[in-house]
């Protein structure tokens, strides 16, 4: 056939009206004749308006459909639905219109935007409408704002997400641009059957932003590769046959008798496929979970600014023994109540982690969790009494939190959970009176017999550095472990040679002397004695340290439960007091989870105290000797020698002892005024930091402090560094990874608009307390000693420094204390600039 028109060789003209005649023929289309038989295909009508067109709809429709289905698990419910299907009607509609009206892609553009504006209310955000309809100032803020930012909370939040109606912004969103570009392809496009890989790419992108439990994972591939394939091909076909416009009653036929062919082809074929992949999918395809993006995405949650609270453990135990924490209602008989799990040591303290190999990762939470963990179900109301943090008391595997009262609203935006550890955390903090219920699965703890028989889970934990570790643990740990080659065995091993030779104490008034803390230099000091004294937190922390270094995983937990030996009645509420608190180890078993193993002395302490008062024994009753004989009587005038000797050595001879005195008194004297004086002096400038006149120098007097006690401990700060660079230095020697979050605050303090509140002000201070009590405990005693007076900080503090110095060199030379008026020692540059 030829582009003019003229008639194929060989073909013959059909009388009008015949089913040879031409057809869909007009005026100004056909470029031929009747009279020579011949036609061309209509030119210039978009393919829009067609009932090919119409066909290319049905196809994009049925397999958006596929895909939207796939938002089921992650949503939760039918709410889906709206915006997503919405979406999809919305990004065909602007399609088809550019598509019929011919615009450019820019205009394209400018009403799909427009459109996503005006129809975002109704269709994704009708809380913020109007109306439920118009969109507001709000809606078209939320759109914007979700449009960018809306990807990173939809897979950062713990599903399902119909607790979070603001993430309804992603399906619209992804859907209309989904429908937007497949639809103009399809009807604008020369090469119709690209249309398929947005759809596919859309297909996958719903996977990767769901969850691991899949919607119908068999039917929509089915739906998307048999449509997608057969309409693709379809379109394929018939670019290939438009290529010659003129058409006779012969290349018709053969035309139709080709399509046929072909869809009878393709459909069984794709039917066997089909029915081949339904039936042989399941059992090639591996049994492991789907990887989805939530699992893998480290949400925008930085777990350093919050203080691991394994180390206020032994403030639960000794200073609020007995207030009352928080109150569970529903707590299952036999179940421990967790605050924390912790899986990162760092030489210092057993922290919360997120994002390491095998801690899980924190994502928002609401009133419903996706969990597909064993166990029963049970609810658990609580109420907040003096407890106050940032964790969340829960137990098992939650399935949805919901606060109640007047911060209801502030503690749900900031809740957090890690489904790996099974911690929880609000960044508004719990406070007095706050009250919330948690829907959780509950699984009995396994017999120590039934764990005897079982095998350890190889799961991956977070690992620490050798250098990190306390010296005695290998040693301790081959000791207790002995010949045990087993893992089972190897573990209760180290768990029943701790509990052997420990001894328990929380440093209370009737047990021995116990320090606090569960840095390497305080657990390597419990396992190099022969008589280990300690409580909950040295004892899990040594069996998870022990039982990791000999390759069973193993974290720690800290969390309450009730007196074992004075169990709960059932349906008696548990109200946990700081007596309450328990800190154990975690081991994954295989078929049980992770299971609690605690390893707890006898609280009859093996050291008895020493008694405040003892009764002074009485002297053994002696018999009176015989009298003397009377001497011979003296000669009178004469005096008794002997007796004027005797009676001269019982007198007391005050000047020798004044001579020895000042003999000792006065080096000694002289030894200890310099290291009175330095202390007397650190302690003078800790007080006059602590309360300067301005509020923001007492902060940034508090960060000298830190900096400080690093100089004195043998690792001065460069001069001219700014505190996050000096957090930076403190924090790779010491692994004291709290002072950077500690040097934010100091930052947003001193720059920010506005004084801080004496509530602040205490708070910053607390956490200097903290991190300077942690660095001195990362370092042996001796080293303690010698930072307590090292005169390095008095040195290396600038001006102020070397003025203090230059007074206290005056001081040793005159011999003299330092006066009230003279005891200045930020004197020489202003409170503001020095204390910086």
């Amino acid at each position: 056939m030829s582009a003019t028109g003229t008639t194929t060789r060989g073909s013959r003209r059909a009388p009008s009206g015949q089913p040879g005649a031409p057809s869909g023929a007009s005026a100004g289309t056909s470029s031929g004749t009747s009279r020579r038989g011949t036609t061309r295909l209509r030119e210039g009508r978009p393919r829009a308006l067609t009932a090919l067109g119409v066909i290319d709809a049905v196809a994009l429709v049925v397999v958006l459909g596929a895909t939207v289905v796939g938002f089921a698990p992650v949503w939760g419910s039918t709410g889906y639905l709206l915006p997503a299907v919405g979406g999809a009607v919305v990004g065909l509609g602007v399609a088809w219109l550019g598509a019929w009206r011919r615009w450019p892609a820019v205009t394209v553009l400018a009403a799909a935007v427009l459109a996503y504006v005006l129809l975002g209310g109704v269709l994704a955000l009708p809380a913020d409408a109007i109306g439920g309809v118009l969109p507001s100032l709000d809606t078209v803020r939320n759109l914007l704002l979700g449009a960018v930012t809306g990807w990173k909370e939809f897979v950062t939040t713990v599903p399902p997400l119909h607790s979070f109606p603001e993430l309804a912004v992603v399906p619209y969103l992804l859907m209309m641009v989904t429908a937007l570009v497949a639809g103009s392809i399809a009807w604008r496009a020369k090469h119709a059957a690209w249309a398929l890989v947005p759809l596919v790419v859309t297909f996958v992108g719903v996977i990767l932003l769901g969850t691991v439990i899949a919607a119908y994972p068999v039917a929509q591939g089915l739906v998307v590769g048999i449509v997608g394939l057969l309409w693709a091909s379809w379109r394929v076909t018939a670019a290939r046959l438009g290529v010659h416009q003129v058409t006779t009653e012969a290349s018709r036929a053969a035309t139709r008798r080709l399509w046929w062919h072909r869809v009878r082809a393709g459909a069984a074929m794709l039917a066997v496929g089909g029915v081949a992949a339904a039936f042989g999918g399941p059992a090639l395809l591996p049994e492991a979970p789907r990887t989805v993006l939530r699992e893998t995405v480290v949400p925008p949650l930085d777990l350093h600014e919050y203080v691991s609270p394994l180390t206020a453990f032994r403030k639960y135990a000794k200073d609020m023994k007995e207030d009352e924490l928080f109150t569970v209602r529903g707590l299952p008989a036999g179940t421990k109540v967790r605050l924390a799990t912790l899986d990162a040591y760092n030489g210092v303290v057993y922290d919360a982690s997120s994002g390491l190999p095998g801690s899980g990762v924190y994502t928002r939470a609401g009133e419903e969790i996706a969990t597909v963990a064993p166990g029963t179900e049970a609810t658990l109301d609580v109420v907040v009494g003096d407890y106050a943090g940032v964790w969340v008391p829960e137990t098992g595997t939650l399935a949805g939190i919901s606060y109640t009262g007047d911060r209801a609203r502030e503690l749900a935006e900031g809740t957090y959970y890690n489904s790996t550890t099974g911690t929880a955390l609000t960044t508004a903090g719990l406070q007095p009176g706050d009250t919330y219920t948690v829907t959780t699965r509950v699984m009995p703890e396994p017999t120590e017999e039934d764990l005897r028989a079982g095998a350890i889970d190889q799961v991956p934990v977070p690992t620490t550095p050798k250098g990190l570790l306390p010296a005695s643990l290998a040693g301790k740990g081959a000791q207790f472990m002995g010949e045990e080659t087993d893992p089972v065995e190897q573990l209760f091993a180290l768990r029943d040679g701790l509990v052997a030779s420990g001894i328990f104490s929380s440093g209370l008034d009737n047990q021995p002397p116990s320090r606090p803390g569960h840095s390497a230099e305080r657990i390597d000091t419990l396992l190099a004695d022969d008589e280990m004294v300690g409580d909950d937190e040295q004892f899990a922390v040594a069996l998870a340290l022990m039982a990791n270094q000999a390759g069973i995983p193993a974290r720690v937990v800290m969390g309450f439960y009730p007196d074992e030996k004075d169990p709960l009645e059932p349906g008696e509420p548990f109200t946990a007091t700081g007596a309450d608190v328990h800190a154990w180890a975690e081991v994954p078993f295989v078929g049980y989870g992770w299971v609690p193993i605690t390893a707890i002395p006898d609280e009859d302490n093996k050291i008895q105290p020493e008694p405040k008062s003892l009764q002074v024994p009485k002297p053994p009753v002696l018999e009176d000797p015989e009298p003397p004989e009377e001497p011979a009587e003296a000669e009178a005038g004469k005096v008794d020698d002997e007796d004027k000797e005797k009676a001269e050595s019982d007198g007391f001879d005050w000047g020798t002892v004044l001579v020895i005195g000042v003999a000792v008194a006065v080096p000694l004297a002289l030894i200890a005024l310099p290291i009175v004086l330095i202390l007397a002096y650190k302690a003078r400038r800790r007080a006059r930091r602590r309360a300067a006149e301005r509020p923001v120098d007492r902060v940034s007097g508090g960060w000298r402090e830190v900096l400080d006690a690093a100089t004195d401990l043998g690792t001065p700060v460069p001069s001219g560094s700014t505190r996050r660079e000096g957090a930076g230095v403190i924090a790779q020697t010491f692994g004291a990874t709290t002072t950077i979050p500690l040097a934010h605050r100091a930052d947003a303090t001193v720059f920010g608009a506005g004084e801080p509140t004496e509530q602040e002000i205490e708070a910053f201070w607390a956490d200097v307390d903290g991190v300077v009590g942690g660095l001195r405990s990362s370092v042996n005693r001796r080293a303690r000693i010698r930072a307590a007076l090292s005169t390095r900080s008095l040195r290396s503090a600038g001006s102020a420094g070397r003025a203090g110095t230059r007074r206290l060199t005056s001081w040793f030379r005159r011999g003299s204390t330092p006066t009230t008026s003279s005891w200045n020692p930020t004197k020489g540059s202003s409170t503001k600039q020095g204390e910086k």
